[in-house]
């Protein structure tokens, strides 16, 4: 495999590894490694088939996949095992590895994320892909903070978010692989192993994700044994970037009270 691996914050300290979503890339956790850093070894990268690890996808590209990559930057950056944080699509991937190697997973954060994806959610992965087919990347990209963001998060911060569109345009992952990574996340299915999750768990959610309803994270919770459950009033699915000082000390918090 090819990585584009990031290391940063303190030697020696515990492992924090950060998975981003469908975007693929580690520039989405910009807003965590400055808390991160300060107490922790954080470990991001990109995803096969985004940012600088674009290639084509292998034929069948999953999720369970995409928990063997985390496995393997683990393995190439000399850890036995991390605190792992996904948001929703990354958040899958270290659910998998927390049940398929989970020697691999100290803890678990999933953020926005879900066991097996419903129809509202499925209704709206259908839309962005006919949009993508249809009217093309440019256009796909455009509706992307739909998605992601508040309304009046959204309105107050039309520079920033025009710049991400730029990047995202600039950085797109090819239509192939976006379809790709989209089935993947939409066969995943992880409901009847659940209860095998043994490692120490959060989910975390935002109560007005248009993409990703809370309620799905709330099941989540429930299916896992011990797992604690915050559910944010407002941040929507990119709720990390929206209310980082909140997510960043819930996560602290989480972090800061496992063992090791």
């Amino acid at each position: 495999m090819t990585f584009d691996i990031h290391e940063s914050g303190r030697p020696g300290a515990p492992t924090v590894l950060l998975s981003a979503g469908l975007g693929g890339t580690a520039g989405y956790w910009m807003p965590q490694l400055a808390a991160l850093k300060a107490r922790y070894r954080v470990v991001t990268y990109d995803q096969a088939g985004t940012g600088r690890a674009r290639r084509p996808l292998d034929p069948g590209h999953s999720i369970a996949a995409m928990a063997d990559e985390i496995a393997a930057v683990l393995e190439a950056t000399g850890t036995e095992a991390a605190h792992v944080v996904g948001h929703a699509l990354g958040g899958l991937a270290g659910l998998e590895l927390a049940l398929s190697q989970p020697k691999r997973v100290s803890s678990l954060t999933v953020v926005n994320g879900w066991a097996a994806a419903h129809a509202h959610t499925k209704r709206c992965f259908e839309m962005r892909l006919a949009l993508l087919k249809h009217e093309g990347p440019a256009a796909y990209v455009r509706a992307q903070p739909i998605f992601l963001y508040p309304a009046d998060w959204l309105a107050a911060n039309a520079e920033r978010v025009a710049q991400e569109e730029a990047h995202g345009l600039s950085g797109f992952q090819g239509a192939d692989t976006l379809r790709a990574r989209i089935a993947a996340l939409l066969a995943f299915d992880a409901r009847p192993r659940l209860a095998s999750v043994a490692c120490p768990t959060l989910i975390s959610a935002a109560h007005d994700d248009v993409l990703v309803p809370s309620a799905m994270s709330r099941e989540l919770a429930s299916a896992i044994p011990g797992a604690e459950l915050h559910v944010e009033p407002w941040g929507a699915h990119a709720v990390n970037v929206t209310q980082p000082a909140a997510f960043n000390a819930r996560l602290l918090d989480f972090l800061d009270r496992q063992p090791g």
